[in-house]
């Protein structure tokens, strides 16, 4: 394709044909290309339907800055925080953000989701264009971005170059480890939304999350915090992490899967290490919740914004002790739509506020309650308490701090994050 500055178009037919066009050729040219490529394939495909630039922005491993991938028009680009920022409010409403700059440009911010995901941003500028962009376009940027998200994740998983660019500090061995073997930190149906939390992101020491949503309707879910600190922390919880996933993809009880930890850990590591823990499925039909715990805190209730009450049951050993004195109990709540859950390891409700007081569980519930009311979803909700604590230097973290928040809406129509610019 001959790649010449042309005007946005206007006319949905002209449009139509140009979004063929756009896409095939984004396509071919990215099928054997390299992640460092893909941003300057774009920004010239783009220039079809009058963009230029386009620039790319990848969400920091912190979570508080989008930052530019390297390709035509983003030499000079500087990164932007989340907070307070157009782009910023792109990414935490995951909506078309429009903005008319100088000299008559139009310009769109864009959310990069690979599926639920959130990557970064996209800027897409068209230089000169009076009018207003025409519907069509606009839904074909909004392709187009999708479109991106889906190549940069496709092309992360071989390759080092976006990592590089997440990264603004050195991480070290143990962290390494650990982010190899988590999934994403946002998962969403139209069921239910989910977002994860593992803190500090440069610095883990023995803390890990998963989940998975399986055909029979359950969403699994599991928190781990190994004993120690450092490499032989993160090994034994990467461990833990195999054996949960073995048991639960061979459709395994809450309390085999319990069991099977505990013994491989036993005979693994058997004077010197053990594992807390908390398992649990959620019927994503029925808003069935089961958890087992493994010595760990257990998981908190809120309703209608409200901290509704700690789901307790009773605890079971830590897993490599193999002192239970029979089989686990299994803890069982039914959710009513909009109700949300909590799980999490002692490190968040450890940390320290600025006068040296701990953050404790209902300073937690309580900051949880006000995004709530504030429409956020828990994907925003944990990013918030992630710069709550961290990120606005408000407190300090003394251990590993890692949670999975999980909004059931049931029958409701809540979307994943608020759809209003």
């Amino acid at each position: 394709m001959v790649l010449d500055d042309r005007s946005a178009p206007s006319e949905p037919a002209e449009i139509q044909r140009l979004a063929g066009e756009l896409l095939q050729e984004v396509l071919r040219r990215t099928h054997l290309s390299s992640a460092a490529d893909v941003a300057t394939i774009l920004a010239e495909e783009a220039r079809t339907i009058g963009v230029d630039p386009l620039v790319l922005f990848i969400l920091d491993l912190e979570q508080r800055c989008l930052l530019p991938v390297p390709g035509p028009g983003a030499q000079d680009r500087e990164p932007i925080p989340v907070q307070g920022t157009v782009a910023g409010r792109a990414f935490i409403t995951n909506a078309i953000v429009p903005l008319d700059g100088d000299g008559g440009d139009r310009r769109l911010w864009l959310p990069l989701l690979d599926g639920t995901e959130r990557l970064g941003v996209v800027e897409m500028t068209f230089a000169g264009h009076g009018a207003p962009l025409a519907d069509e376009l606009v839904a074909l940027c909004e392709r187009l971005a999708h479109l991106a998200a889906t190549l940069i994740s496709n092309k992360d998983l071989y390759s080092d170059f976006c990592e590089g660019l997440r990264r603004r500090e050195s991480m070290t061995m143990a962290s390494e480890l650990l982010w190899e073997l988590v999934p994403p930190q946002v998962l969403a149906t139209d069921a239910f939304v989910l977002g994860a939390l593992l803190e500090p992101c440069y610095d883990i020491g023995g803390d890990a999350y998963d989940y998975a949503l399986n055909e029979n309707g359950l969403l699994h879910l599991a928190v781990f915090d190994a004993m120690g600190h450092g490499l032989a922390a993160a090994g034994v919880a990467a461990f833990a992490l195999s054996v949960y996933r073995h048991s639960r993809r061979r459709e395994e009880t809450l309390a085999a899967t319990y069991r099977a930890i505990d013994h491989a850990i036993a005979e693994q590591y058997p004077t010197s290490r053990f594992v807390t823990g908390l398992i649990a499925e959620l019927d994503v039909s029925s808003g069935r919740f089961c958890w087992i715990s493994a010595g760990h805190p257990p998981p908190l209730l809120l309703r209608d914004g409200n901290l509704v009450k700690t789901l307790e049951a009773a605890p079971s050993p830590p897993m490599g002790m193999r002192l239970a004195p029979g089989p686990p109990v299994d803890g069982e709540e039914s959710l009513q739509p909009g109700d949300m859950i909590l799980l999490y390891t002692d490190g968040l409700t450890e940390a320290r506020r600025p006068d040296g007081e701990l953050f404790t569980v209902e300073r937690l519930a309580e900051f949880i309650e006000r995004q709530a009311a504030d429409g956020l979803p828990a994907p925003e909700t944990l990013r918030g308490l992630r710069q709550a604590i961290i990120g606005r230097g408000e407190g300090s973290l003394r251990d590993d701090a890692t949670a999975l928040l999980v909004e059931w809406r049931g029958d409701s129509q809540r979307a994943l994050l608020p759809q209003s610019v």
